[in-house]
């Protein structure tokens, strides 16, 4: 909120930011009816699967990603429609791309919303990637199975919980930072605090590590970039 309405002063741009918080994702509906005048809203987890059924459509990437965070709200002589997009796997590639260059294999912790879109970017960069989730089967590993050869085969770490994030400062995933090195590569999509414990752990054996708040910035940038487009 505070990053958007301090570029819409500095622009002049005749608009505001709101947070608004949900009880439950179906308030979604009620709430554009309350506020006839919302041309755009972010959603945030846990609703980035769970937004997808309110919605009119999605473009092709967020239909390809199966995960949305930028809605925009077309209102029509015919009513109110709402649209969907991913800018997550834009913010991350922004944020992330040179630093995973050179990499070539990725575990995603995490199956969520912004787990998909972190998938989405990994496969257009060319890296090989698996998901990791307390709940696994033939597709995604479980952490039990984070071996020393596993963890020396995947050197790049993308932390997509929500585990370490304020105000649970002091939570992370559970992985063996023991088998971590110096080759290893830490991602953690969290942008409070600007140092979760996944990634201090991380570095204390040595990976480099950044945290989520310029992607945070990057995916915004995006998502006005497409709330300021006229139509569709």
């Amino acid at each position: 909120m505070v990053r958007f309405n301090k570029f819409f002063r500095e622009q002049h741009i005749n608009a505001h930011y709101n947070n608004y918080e949900l009880e439950s994702i179906e308030d979604v509906t009620r709430l554009i009816e309350k506020y006839p005048n919302l041309r755009g809203f972010n959603v945030t987890i846990p609703y980035k699967q769970d937004i997808i059924p309110y919605l009119n459509r999605l473009d092709e990437t967020a239909q390809s990603i199966g995960a949305v965070n930028t809605v925009k709200v077309l209102h029509r002589d015919g009513g109110v429609e709402m649209v969907g997009y991913n800018t997550d796997w834009t913010g991350f590639t922004k944020s992330f791309g040179e630093l995973l260059e050179g990499h070539t294999k990725a575990l995603i912790l995490g199956t969520g919303g912004v787990s998909k879109a972190v998938k989405y970017a990994l496969d257009k960069m060319g890296i090989e990637n698996r998901f990791v989730s307390r709940n696994s089967n033939f597709e995604i590993m479980g952490y039990y199975e984070l071996s020393p050869s596993v963890m020396d085969e995947f050197d790049v770490i993308v932390n997509c919980t929500p585990m370490g994030m304020w105000p649970d400062v002091n939570q992370c995933p559970d992985i063996p930072y023991g088998f971590l090195s110096e080759k290893h590569l830490l991602l953690d999509v969290i942008a409070n605090p600007d140092e979760t414990m996944f990634m201090k752990k991380g570095r204390e054996h040595g990976a480099t590590a950044k945290g989520g708040k310029d992607m945070l910035e990057q995916q915004a940038v995006a998502a006005w970039e497409i709330w300021d487009r006229i139509g569709e």
